[in-house]
């Protein structure tokens, strides 16, 4: 198995990591090869209006086609996908009969994939599978192709599916739903409005800060993380510049990526926790919530001597406390400080619509949420008020 910071050095690769990760420009069109020697039949292709429209879903039936596999697309994929938009997708692929999933486009695509899988192989609805590894009989390979270097999805086991009653974000997680194969071809990221650019960006930097830290981490978690955080860190300010830069959209993918198999091992923390409120009541965009809470978070966790050092591990290697005489939590805070102000993002709760009155109801709900109870310093509904409070500039 290659170490993730061999792999970063190279400017495509075929490796076997806990899936199979092809990284390089014009991958996709090796999507029907891949499909075929995975034994597909049948291949659904579920994916969004948005990638249909750029022309990226033409691509990949063309190899598909190339393959002699019959595809059948569902094209209805949302953002924060829902229980009725995997049910629709699931009735699709049973009335196909296919026997073969591609996720293309951003993690709403990929964890429909995951969710339909779920589904139309183990029967039920997605709450029987909120947790982990509830699945009890084999699913159906998947091939994940990320349009966005954002969510790491493509390298995660877990379905982040909303009750369509209740709203509720499910986290459906079974070592089953895992991609067989992941294609990272930068190409397909330069169709992205500049703003989804920024904000995939920042929520993937924030996945490598988070799993860096988490009580969960361990030596396999934090290699992954520090060699996503090299990468994004020296590559965002490109993307944002420049972003027909496909070199720099191609550390961007595979960090994403790197930065996703980080959470597998180690999951994420409190400024996911404290995001998700801000998109639940005020549709604060989720990558734009977690970027400006993370700073926050970093300074609260950083207050602990071992969480501090992890800190400096990102930005330095070292475990120095301090870097040129500023302690390591708080020069890591200002750096995603400088990434937020480079994407053009505020750092202002007011600044995003968000209700200072509402402050106590953010801070119960961040505080009951599944990934604070991963971050590395306890955390309370009364601590997430200081955070939002700081937030407010108050």
């Amino acid at each position: 198995m290659s170490h993730p910071a061999e792999l970063a050095d190279q400017t495509s690769f075929d490796a076997q990591l806990h899936l199979r990760l092809v990284f390089g420009s014009g991958t996709l069109n090796r999507l029907g090869e891949m499909a075929k020697e995975h034994g597909a039949g049948k291949v659904l292709l579920v994916t969004d209006p948005g990638i249909r429209s750029v022309g990226h879903v033409d691509r990949a039936q063309a190899s598909l086609a190339a393959a002699e596999l019959p595809v059948v697309i569902y094209d209805q994929a949302k953002e924060n996908p829902t229980t009725e938009c995997v049910a629709d997708c699931v009735e699709l692929a049973r009335r196909e009969g296919i026997d073969f999933i591609v996720g293309l486009g951003g993690g709403s695509s990929m964890d429909t994939a995951k969710g339909c899988n779920f589904l139309l192989t183990n029967g039920g609805e997605m709450k029987d599978y909120w947790g982990v590894g509830k699945a009890s009989k084999p699913m159906l390979p998947l091939i994940a192709i990320p349009t966005t270097a954002g969510t790491g999805s493509e390298c995660q086991s877990f379905a982040l599916i909303s009750d369509a009653v209740t709203h509720a974000k499910m986290a459906c997680g079974d070592p089953k739903a895992m991609a067989k194969v992941a294609i990272l071809d930068p190409e397909l990221t330069l169709s992205q409005p500049a703003r989804v650019t920024a904000c995939t960006g920042i929520d993937a930097v924030a996945h490598a800060v988070e799993s860096a830290v988490t009580r969960k981490r361990n030596e396999t978690s934090q290699q992954y993380s520090r060699v996503a955080f090299g990468l994004l860190s020296q590559s965002l300010p490109t993307v944002l510049t420049k972003p027909n830069d496909v070199e720099a959209r191609g550390l961007m993918l595979l960090g994403a990526a790197f930065a996703g198999t980080a959470i597998e091992h180690s999951m994420l923390g409190a400024a996911h926790s404290a995001a998700n409120p801000l998109t639940a009541h005020f549709d604060v965009i989720h990558g734009q919530a977690v970027g400006l809470m993370l700073p926050h978070v970093v300074r609260f966790n950083g207050e602990d001597e071992v969480i501090a050092r992890a800190y400096a591990e990102l930005v330095t290697g070292t475990t120095a406390a301090s870097i040129n005489g500023v302690p390591a939590h708080e020069s890591l805070a200002s750096l995603l400080e400088d990434f937020m102000d480079a994407a053009g993002m505020p750092r202002d709760l007011k600044d995003c619509g968000v209700d200072a009155t509402k402050i106590d109801l953010l801070s119960e709900e961040a505080a009951a949420q599944w990934t604070a109870s991963f971050n590395p310093r306890d955390i309370t509904a009364s601590d997430f008020k200081g955070l939002y409070s700081r937030a407010f500039g108050s």
